[in-house]
Formats: C-alpha cells, structure tokens, sequence
C-alpha cells in the first residue's frame, strides 16, 4: 500500500469517526457521485467498521443529471419525485447520519438554463422538510467532504498529463487541507479542531454589535449582528448531544447576520461555482438588508437565480472570518468548489441562517428565528470575499471599534 493509499484510507476514517461520529447501531447515508465508488466503498467499510447498523448509498452522475436537465421540462422540476421525498424525509426521521461526498465537473451544467436547477434545489428543500429540518437544526449529524473526478481534478491541474495525475495531485491537496497526512488522521483533526476555540472565545467576548468590511477592490460593506449572536467553528454538536464536524475541511469562524442590517457593496474575491455553473468578478449591493442591485462578469443569470430563489434568498445568513495563512489559500490551488475555496477566503452567504449562531435558536420557530433576526430560506450559497487587503473593523453597540482583520489576518 503506497503512502497515498493508507492517507486515503485514514481519510475514510476520519470522515466516519469525525465528520458524521457514527454511534452504534445507525443508520448512516453515504451520497456519492459514481466516479467515486471506490472512495465510497472505502467509507461504507469505515462506517461499518464504526458500528453502523445500515450504510444506504445514494449515487450520482453528472453526465446523467445533465441529460436530464437537457430534456426534461421546467414544469418536471416543479415537484420532487415522491420516492425521493420518501427516502430522504425517512432517513433523516430515523436518526441517520448524512455523509455527502463532494466533486463534480464544474462546468458540468455549462450551457443549461440554470432555472432548472435552481428550482430543482428549492423545490427539494421545501419538500424534503423533514431532511432539510434535520440538518438545519441540529437533529441528524452530517458531513461535506471532497474526493476527486477526474473532469474536476483536470480543472484544478490542467497541466496534469493524464486523468490519473490530475486524480492522484488532487487526492494529495485534498488530504493535505483536511490535515489527513500523518500517521492517525483523527488525532491530527482534533488538534486542528481545538485551534478554533481561541478566535470563537475572543468575538463571543467582544459582543460586536456591526461588522464594517472594506478592501481596495471596492468593497465596503456594514453588516450588523444580532442581539445573543454566537460564532461558531470546528465541530458541531446535535440537540441530543452528539458532536460532529459538518465540513472536512474547514478553517472558518461564522455567525448569522442580521437579516435587515446589511448596507453597502461587496466585490467578490474567488469565482463561485453553483449548480455546475461558473460565476466570475460579481458584486453586490445591499440595503436595509435585502441585495437591490448586482452584476457579474460571467454567469450574471446564475446568480440572479441564487437571488430569486425565494423572498428571503436576497439576504444574508452568514459571515465567517477566514484569515488568508490557511492550509487552503497557501496552496495557492483554485478549487472551484465552495467546500473548498470558502475556506480560502472570507465569505458570506446568501439565503439560509443559522439557529445555532444565536442564543436559544435552537428551540425557536421559523418565525421567532426571523423576529430574531435569523434569516429563513431555501438555499444557502456562500460566496467569497476574502481580499488579500481585507480589513474588518468591528463595532460595538456603544459605537466603540476594534480592529478584527488587517490585511486579511486576525487582527489579534
């Protein structure tokens, strides 16, 4: 077994251990493109190994999905077909464990009208309401995490001068960023896990009442903060108690904005890749919240669905602080895959926030999570923002500042 292979493997059982902690006897859910089957066989056996009671595999393919958005109607995505419903919705009301193995051809929808896709994604979270509860409030455990495909490794690595080299430099940035290189991958990911707790303990403390965002590149943005906002980063913790780490890797310390407190223009300083589309040099600009105007160099209308996507999609439901020394930004890669960008960089997302960034959200309603200023939606898309130059003053409510990040690294 080669050095790559035995990382790959201590890799599986990271994700297994840490990323979804499988428990005895649970139902765990590995969803993974059909490229990656023998990665995906490798995490079954891992889960099995943990004390998985069942492993149900949910497979996909991007020249199929393709096809399908190709032919089938608009009015096709309208609904989610019933059996898809059923096996979500009954998955998650057991209790299971939702391992989402990420890597697909960025451009795989390239050319598709992306409001099949994107009605497709929020037809699926309206009726999948019992999945989609499951992990927005802490009831299931689950886990992002990447392994390669070839038509994603060759954008990465386009010099590569074959499939497998493509494969093989991505496996290896991969396992490097999700700190898998050593000899027990669990024992190094709790050591990076114990290093968010510093950067969470000092904004807790500060309490900020408004972040202000500016960088040369035009961006200059306020943003306010809830009332009991808490950051949050490294691992999660379930209602009932069990912790998990829902992104392998991660470097991001976040919370949820107020949904009516955002003023200002944001620049983009990464592409974002959505629903197999690519959009480039994009900016927007918020008022009393909500985006009022945007435009982008590449892939406008893509974005214009991420805005539409319901009435709440216009506005924020999260900032994470990402300081530019990461893993991640000093390989120096583009993934073009948010798991993996976003945490190059700072960023935002638009649409859904989160109960667990708020004092008590986790027993809250949807409407009290809105009164509250927690923003409710169908979809949550991070985009990045994170300027070499990037500085971040915070603001107290006493209107008190103190400098958060300079030039792109913590201030502290």
């Amino acid at each position: 077994m080669t050095d790559r292979e035995r990382h790959i493997q201590n890799y599986a059982n990271l994700l297994v251990r840490r990323g979804i902690n499988v428990q005895e006897g649970q139902e765990v859910v590995v969803q993974a493109s059909v490229e990656q089957a023998a990665f995906a066989r490798t995490c079954v056996q891992a889960a099995y190994e943990a004390g998985a009671g069942h492993v149900t595999v949910i497979w996909g393919d991007d020249a199929m999905t393709r096809m399908e958005y190709q032919n089938a109607p608009l009015s096709f995505f309208e609904h989610t077909p019933s059996w898809k419903r059923e096996q979500l919705n009954s998955l998650a009301d057991a209790g299971a464990a939702f391992l989402f193995i990420e890597g697909s051809d960025p451009d795989a929808l390239a050319g598709i009208d992306p409001a099949k896709p994107a009605l497709a994604a929020r037809v699926r979270n309206q009726e999948c309401d019992v999945f989609r509860h499951g992990l927005d409030f802490g009831h299931n455990v689950w886990c992002i995490a990447g392994a390669p495909v070839a038509a994603w490794a060759r954008k990465v690595f386009p010099d590569a001068v074959s499939d497998d080299e493509a494969c093989d430099q991505l496996w290896d940035a991969i396992l490097l960023t999700a700190h898998a290189t050593g000899d027990d991958a669990v024992v190094d990911w709790d050591a990076h896990d114990a290093t968010f707790e510093r950067n969470k303990a000092r904004l807790n403390e500060l309490a900020l009442d408004a972040l202000h965002y500016s960088s040369s590149n035009g961006t200059d943005l306020m943003l306010g903060l809830n009332a009991g906002h808490i950051w949050e980063g490294g691992s999660e913790v379930t209602s009932s108690g069990v912790r998990f780490s829902p992104n392998i890797p991660t470097e991001e310390v976040f919370s949820t904005p107020d949904r009516l407190r955002a003023d200002g223009i944001v620049h983009s300083a990464m592409p974002l890749v959505h629903a197999g589309r690519v959009v480039r040099d994009f900016w927007l600009r918020f008022e009393e919240g909500r985006v009022v105007e945007y435009d982008a160099a590449e892939g406008r209308e893509v974005l214009q669905q991420i805005i539409e996507t319901d009435e709440n999609s216009c506005r924020l439901g999260e900032c994470a602080l990402i300081a530019k020394d990461t893993p991640i930004r000093q390989t120096g890669l583009l993934f073009f895959d948010t798991l993996y960008d976003e945490n190059a960089s700072c960023h935002l997302a638009l649409g859904m926030g989160f109960p667990e960034c708020l004092e008590d959200g986790l027993s809250m309603d949807r409407e009290a999570l809105i009164a509250a200023g927690v923003n409710q939606s169908h979809t949550h898309v991070d985009f990045m923002i994170g300027a070499d130059d990037l500085y971040v003053e915070g603001i107290r409510a006493d209107g008190s500042t103190v400098d958060v990040f300079v030039d792109g690294c913590w201030a502290w």
